[in-house]
């Protein structure tokens, strides 16, 4: 378990100090934050099909991805390690980019059916052999985290939403996708990498950026 010193910043002292909160922050640490996964939190991560990435680049500009996938798309391996994949993108790699330079990452895992979240904190590497990437049909490669902590938030701000159906566009169990449509956007063809190349006449042809957006707006992509 981390003491307050090691979990908490300079700065964050100084605000909790500010806001007559430095015993209350000292008992939140010593009572939800751990320095490892422990056993009742493992189902509730292992059972999200979406987590939201923060990491930061060597520079210091922060970003923060959605991460999508069939449940499970996270694995944890025993309390101190985590594995997740990364699927096909828009080719811009901010994530996978960052941690490359910059290995510190925070993961939200959130249920907003019950409602429910679990925060975990590590630092990251990245492999395109990973033994685990052989149960992610369709990644390009996969994210190991060496957890340095984990901790329940509190839900009471976490509107209540039902889930309706798993996005299409989870590879399935041979790694394949349906052919997005941002891909066939005329501006984009001469840009795309090779294994795309000529594939947009093949899925319906090219569209203009304005009737992706619309596609879009429409809940379409």
């Amino acid at each position: 378990m981390p003491t307050s010193d090691e979990f908490y910043t300079d700065a964050q002292r100084a605000l909790q100090g500010r806001h007559d909160s430095v015993k209350l922050a000292d008992v939140v640490v010593q009572a939800i934050v751990r320095d490892e996964i422990e056993e009742p939190h493992i189902p509730f991560i292992e059972s999200r099909d979406f987590f939201f990435l923060s990491t930061v680049s060597a520079g210091g500009e922060p970003t923060v991805s959605y991460k999508g996938g069939a449940p499970g798309l996270v694995k944890v391996l025993d309390g101190r390690t985590i594995v997740f994949p990364n699927y096909d993108g828009n080719g811009m790699f901010k994530s996978m980019g960052n941690i490359s330079e910059a290995p510190k990452v925070g993961l939200l895992f959130i249920d907003m059916e019950t409602p429910n979240r679990i925060r975990v904190q590590g630092n990251a590497t990245l492999s395109d052999n990973d033994p685990e990437i052989e149960n992610y049909p369709g990644a390009n490669m996969m994210v190991r985290v060496d957890v340095t902590a984990c901790f329940l938030n509190c839900a009471r701000y976490i509107h209540k939403h039902e889930r309706v159906s798993q996005s299409p566009y989870v590879p399935d169990a041979k790694g394949a996708q349906p052919y997005p449509s941002w891909k066939r956007i005329d501006m984009v063809q001469d840009a795309l990498p090779g294994k795309d190349a000529g594939r947009a006449e093949a899925e319906g042809g090219t569209i203009t950026f304005d009737g992706y957006v619309e596609k879009l707006m429409q809940g379409k992509s």
